[in-house]
């Protein structure tokens, strides 16, 4: 029996008595499931669901069910749909998918399934299907789909069930012959199991019955059901009304399902065709009376409960017929529906969803409830989502809730439409300004001129206007005569640096971090101690950049010890960035790695939106610094792509990447990233993203043998940090700032000061010992010990277990530390010696012969 039925109730094992096992239909899946993708594809009403459920229900496999619906379409939605039913084989698993977000594309993509690769046992089989895959149209759910069904995991196999053929590209797929399929002719009654079904289900049908309804069916799984219950309710067995059985099946759902039951279930089937999901405890919810749920599970034949989803399932066809009588509902009843609905999803944090349910309903008050409840800064995909539903709101929630401005000017500048919202939000305030003071008018000025604020804050990287602070005063002002307060905001929208100044002008970080000192007490009373001690880490910053260690440092734990008193995850997450990168250049190795502790300490923290992200891209720039790519996290070693990441923090990813890529010497794809406009805008904005971006411009240049070029960015670099003296840009670039202050040394025509270049050389050649000291320091050497008789090398038996974790060729060539061509030989060493013909074959061989644990 699946792992996944231990918790199957009760009346769940009593209706699937009633279902009719099909041996044949058991062996062809058994036979499929040995493929990575088995396509199950009929109409309406051949039991697709039902046969795949019958057979995974046996099947020893852990199983995923994800059952698709109309709002799947919306990539947000199918996610939080998805993730509900993939994390049952780990209890971590649904958090660390729900903040890795919706993967949009190949890079993302590939953070996702790194996931997988830690829970996943080659050793043991996994299910995952996807029902009503016919519904889903969008292309961005369609393409990960499709990578989704082809990845290379040797132990998982997917099963879409459908009543269309999925617009998926599956030609290179079958080509290899690896797509199973499951058709209608497959799943059509025989005449030996339409004659079982009625024996199971008491039906008589008399002489020469079996014949005619074979013949009028012509094995229509829902057809026979409803035959069945025709002659079982009174009709003879050669008159159940073929007629309609061809022209219209309604009226036989009418007459043999709906009307034999009670009034009160009928109207409460109906109810239920207007949500999507039906988890018992929302329909205990809905239902108000355990006896009517009692009763529903009567109706076993259309409506069934799904252990993996732990949700009931309604038939499609029951279902449509079912929404054909919504008319009969009152407007009233409908909205206290979707209301509970929305409810019941907000409680279990599928704010999504609730969000949805709370439109249709017309309850905003809640439905901006819900929207204030996600991240600060959310995904643009989801701004513009919650932008087009505020438009579509009618003008009356305004003027009742006018809280909903402060939404929507929140989606407008998280958009990057300032002057839009900045002009929405001045006309909100001058009119409720105008008026007498209420408690009401102070929480939604003090939301406004917060907004102001932000916008203001933003925005002085292009403006050079640091005027934010009276914004965020007035907000105070306002925030202190409204009972309403803010609480639980933890984790603060740091950008890519934390001195927001574009200008290379001298003190020009200085006004700003003034700026911030005066708006930080403003901002964090309001926000329940958000953004505390960003100010001191804007100094830690500085002092950094200047290469003041001890005053870095000491700001930084500052910094550090404010965001734990206020518990501000991003603040303590950034300052520990600040105290690595500062014991790094002091070669303090033992205090990085209490860092790297408290690092990866706030993976355990729920609260922390994007944890694993930050997580990945803090430690990421440390081993690409000291040379450990092999520790660097599989998402950030792929080619630029658009990032998912808000503008704000996406130029930390985009260093990350670039650094990556010249320590790989690929040099143009990152001179072309370093090129490229997002990045100039997200990185190249801030000064010190200019310098950073500069140098490393200068270094791939050099490498590509273009020295006048190389020079002149060089020169570029120099020229923006002098004024404020921003040498560590250049400094903790190490060998490379080396080589190129050595070739600038030699050129007579170079304008930067000779002994400012014999300066940065010095410091920068002792950082590059520092590096190479920490990398000793930091490097994890695990000899691999070669199983007894397998005949395998050490090295054979590394990469076949590398091979074994679902890791690619490049993961496993850096991980071990030799090449990629060399990986290649020694595959092919490992399928000789074990007779295997692919990946799957020699794990398989590798496990029987006792060379690799199931755990491994």
């Amino acid at each position: 029996m699946s792992d996944q039925f231990f918790h199957s109730n009760v009346s769940m094992e009593r209706r699937y008595q009633s279902y009719l096992e099909r041996p044949r239909l058991d062996t062809l899946l058994e036979q499929a499931v040995k493929n990575p993708l088995v396509l199950v594809i009929a109409g309406a009403g051949y039991g697709k669901t039902q046969t795949v459920y019958s057979f995974v229900r046996k099947y020893n496999a852990m199983t995923a069910w994800t059952q698709l619906s109309h709002q799947d379409n919306y990539p947000w939605h199918f996610w939080e749909n998805f993730i509900q039913a993939a994390a049952f084989s780990d209890e971590n698993i649904l958090y660390k998918l729900a903040h890795t977000g919706f993967p949009e594309t190949k890079r993302q993509f590939d953070r996702y399934v790194a996931i997988p690769r830690q829970v996943v046992n080659p050793g043991r089989k996994y299910i995952f299907v996807y029902d009503d895959f016919h519904l889903i149209q969008d292309k961005r759910v369609l393409r990960f789909m499709k990578q989704s069904v082809t990845m290379p995991f040797p132990s998982i196999t997917s099963i879409i069930i459908s009543r269309t053929e999925p617009a998926l590209d599956l030609e290179a797929l079958e080509k290899r012959g690896r797509v199973a399929r499951i058709t209608e002719a497959d799943l059509r009654f025989s005449p030996e199991e339409i004659l079982a079904y009625c024996d199971l289900s008491h039906i008589s049908l008399g002489p020469g019955g079996l014949p005619d309804l074979y013949r009028d069916t012509e094995g229509w799984a829902f057809a026979i059901q409803l035959v069945g219950l025709s002659i079982k309710n009174g009709a003879a067995a050669t008159d159940y009304g073929r007629s309609s059985l061809r022209n219209n099946i309604f009226p036989l759902i009418e007459r043999e399902v709906f009307s034999v039951n009670s009034r009160k279930l009928r109207k409460f089937l109906i109810k239920l065709s207007l949500i999507e999901h039906y988890p018992p405890e929302l329909l205990t919810e809905l239902a108000g009376d355990k006896n009517l749920i009692e009763e529903l599970e009567q109706v076993n034949s259309f409506i069934r409960f799904d252990t993996y989803l732990h949700e009931y399932h309604i038939h499609h066809m029951f279902l449509e017929f079912l929404s054909g009588k919504q008319g009969e509902l009152t407007p009233e009843e409908k909205k206290e529906v979707y209301i509970k609905t929305a409810r019941w999803f907000a409680l279990h944090n599928m704010r999504i969803a609730a969000i949805g349910y709370f439109e249709k309903a017309a309850v905003y008050d809640e439905l901006l409830d819900a929207v204030y409840a996600l991240p600060m800064i959310v995904q643009d995909r989801i701004a513009q989502f919650l932008l087009e539903l505020m438009d579509r709101a009618p003008r009356e929630m305004y003027r009742q809730q006018p809280t909903a401005w402060i939404v929507h000017a929140r989606m407008l500048f998280t958009l990057g439409r300032f002057e839009a919202a900045w002009t929405e939000l001045q006309e909100v305030i001058q009119e409720y300004e105008a008026l007498p003071p209420s408690a009401f008018s102070n929480r939604l000025l003090s939301g406004c001129y917060q907004s102001l604020g932000f916008i203001s804050f933003i925005t002085c990287l292009h403006t050079r206007r640091y005027d934010f602070v009276p914004y965020f005063e007035k907000a105070y002002f306002y925030y202190t005569r409204s009972p309403y307060k803010i609480a639980g905001l933890r984790v603060a929208g740091l950008s890519s640096y934390i001195c927001r100044v574009g200008s290379p002008e001298k003190g020009e970080m200085e006004k700003f971090i003034d700026a911030s000192t005066r708006a930080i007490p403003f901002l964090a009373a309001t926000m329940d101690g958000c953004y505390y001690g960003m100010d001191d880490l804007a100094r830690a910053e500085l002092a950094y950049f200047r290469g003041e260690l001890e005053e870095a440092e000491k700001f930084a734990l500052t910094t550090l010890d404010k965001s734990r008193e206020r518990t501000q995850y991003e603040v303590e997450n950034r300052s520990l960035q600040y105290l690595i990168r500062i014991n790094l250049a002091r070669g303090e190795y033992g205090r990085i790695r209490e860092f790297l502790k408290a690092l990866e300490a706030q993976l355990q923290v729920t609260e922390y939106e994007n944890r694993q992200v930050f997580y990945d891209i803090v430690t990421g720039w440390f081993y690409v610094q000291i040379g450990l790519t092999a520790k660097l996290a599989p998402w950030l070693k792929n080619d630029f792509e658009e990032s998912e990441l808000s503008s704000l923090i996406h130029g930390m990813e985009t260093l990350v990447r670039t650094k990556w890529q010249v320590f790989e010497k690929r040099y143009p794809v990152a001179l072309a990233a370093l090129g490229n406009r997002e990045n100039q805008y997200s990185l190249g904005a801030f000064l010190l993203g200019k310098i950073t971006m500069k140098v490393l411009e200068a270094v791939c240049l050099k490498e590509m043998g273009d020295k006048a070029a190389s020079l002149a960015a060089l020169t570029e670099a120099y020229t923006l940090a002098e004024p404020n003296a921003l040498d560590m840009c250049f400094i903790e670039i190490g060998k490379d700032t080396r080589t190129l202050m050595e070739i600038a040394l030699r050129e007579e025509d170079c304008v930067i000061p000779r002994p400012w270049l014999l300066k940065i050389r010095r410091a920068a050649s002792a950082h590059a010992k520092k590096l190479f000291e920490a990398a000793e320091y930091f490097r994890e050497r695990r000899p691999v010990p070669a199983a007894r008789g397998s005949g395998l090398s050490h090295r054979e038996l590394a990469v076949l277990t590398g091979l074994s974790q679902g890791l690619t060729r490049e993961e496993i060539a850096g991980d071990s530390e030799i090449s990629i061509n060399t990986v290649k030989s020694v595959i092919k060493s490992i399928y000789n010696k074990l007779g295997a013909v692919n990946r799957a074959d020699a794990i398989r061989i590798a496990v029987s012969k006792g060379i690799l644990k199931h755990n491994e």
